[in-house]
């Protein structure tokens, strides 16, 4: 690619990324997948590589995406809440092990689920929970305190009364109590959240902390960021050392020493994921003793000693048979695909939902046709597209009368939905 290109190109991937990043960090309501957006990112790094005079200080590549919203305080950060480098590929964990071997002699790894889920730091004085903020762009998050508090499962004063302490968790929405939101969401024609990740995003940025204590959110600590009174050496020996004051630790974590068990652990996790309770997108793989970080240290936004293995999204073929027409409470009429059940993310799904007549004929669905489905976020089916138009397919067109009572249906000027009027 030549430079006048490459700049152009660059340039449109920093403005559709920068995009992404407010709706996935800020809205808690994402247009693309997981993987489509580390798809962009992949390729504006190899770019920036290829053409190292055309990187800004500004690139989404040197920074975490989100940043604090205005409604919350804002909480500068004193040790930086940075983000991992993804890999996608065990040559790239070879690749990840083989540099920290070559640097360090033998290391030892921790390799540990990724929840996918609010990065958070709690920070407690004398024993005391204090102050609970999330990441915001890594150096300045939202004070949110009042909304953790109604974690349970976060200890409000811990065994060990330590001067200082400062952790980093993950905070989620469990699966079940994900589903039993999108349910109500769905039954009040609400637009559900897409997944238990910016379910839990959305319901720790509440300004009123009782709904969030309805949210039911959890979390799991992963990672000391300050602490005074006692001397901790590897990150095997912090997590047990945690888990003794009172938090829930990142679970199944395991020390290993050899690529070939790294990577038989990390398919071990991913045979396994939809098994959990809650959601992972990967596996981390960090270096387990202090020094030896401190050793490797840090580029301007990753550190050198971990790597995130991100899954890959699973996406199958099937034929649509027909589509169904549901009205809900408040007279929305919802078309729903009907097709062939597949096997997703460890369940059989048969059902997504087809929103409205703009999103089946901006993709051109028709009823025959076969289809590309999957789950987004690894729960709610989608349709991501046709893969081949069926050989008698039908165009399908929401019907212009209400099918529950057969009142003329309206679309409001400022909606894309269609509705039956009859309040009845």
């Amino acid at each position: 690619m030549e430079k006048k290109e490459a700049q152009k190109r660059i340039k449109e991937l920093t403005k559709e990324i920068n995009y992404h990043n407010k709706k996935y960090y800020v809205n808690d309501n994402p247009d693309i997948s997981d993987y489509d957006y580390d798809m962009l990112m992949q390729e504006l790094k190899k770019l920036e590589a290829e053409f190292p005079e055309l990187v800004s200080d500004n690139s989404p590549t040197r920074k975490v995406g989100g940043f604090a919203l205005n409604q919350f305080e804002k909480v500068a950060h004193t040790v930086q809440m940075g983000s991992l480098q993804d890999v996608f590929s065990f040559e790239q964990v070879e690749e990840f092990t083989n540099r920290c071997k070559s640097a360090l002699g033998n290391p030892e790894f921790v390799v540990e689920p990724k929840i996918d889920g609010l990065s958070v730091s709690l920070e407690y004085t004398n024993g005391v929970l204090t102050r609970g903020s999330t990441r915001g762009d890594g150096f300045v998050g939202e004070d949110v305190t009042l909304n953790i508090k109604t974690i349970k499962s976060i200890p409000h004063t811990l065994s060990k009364p330590l001067p200082f302490l400062e952790v980093r968790g993950e905070v989620y929405m469990p699966r079940k109590v994900f589903f039993d939101l999108v349910e109500e969401q769905e039954d009040n024609d609400e637009q559900p959240f897409k997944n238990p990740r910016n379910a839990a995003a959305g319901s720790l940025r509440q300004k009123n902390p009782a709904v969030t204590a309805k949210r039911k959110l959890d979390i799991f600590i992963f990672n000391i960021q300050q602490i005074e009174g006692i001397e901790l050496y590897s990150h095997r020996e912090s997590l047990d050392f945690l888990t003794e004051l009172g938090f829930n630790v990142i679970p199944d974590y395991i020390k290993l020493d050899d690529y070939y068990d790294i990577r038989e652990r990390i398919n071990w996790i991913g045979d396994n994921r939809n098994s959990f309770s809650f959601d992972i997108d990967g596996v981390v793989i960090k270096i387990d003793d202090f020094n030896q970080r401190t050793s490797l240290g840090s580029t301007t936004k990753v550190p050198k000693w971990a790597v995130a293995y991100k899954f890959p999204p699973e996406e199958k073929k099937t034929k649509l048979i027909y589509i169904e027409v549901n009205v809900g409470r408040t007279g929305a009429i919802t078309p729903v695909a009907v097709f062939e059940p597949v096997l997703l993310a460890g369940t059989s799904v048969g059902r997504a939902v087809l929103h409205n007549q703009d999103f089946i004929d901006e993709k051109k669905i028709s009823i025959g046709d076969i289809i590309t489905v999957r789950k987004a976020g690894e729960i709610i089916p989608e349709v991501l597209n046709v893969a081949q138009k069926g050989e008698n397919s039908e165009t399908f067109k929401l019907p212009e009368y209400c099918p529950e009572c057969g009142t003329k249906a309206i679309r409001y000027e400022d909606e894309s939905v269609l509705r039956c009027p009859n309040v009845d």
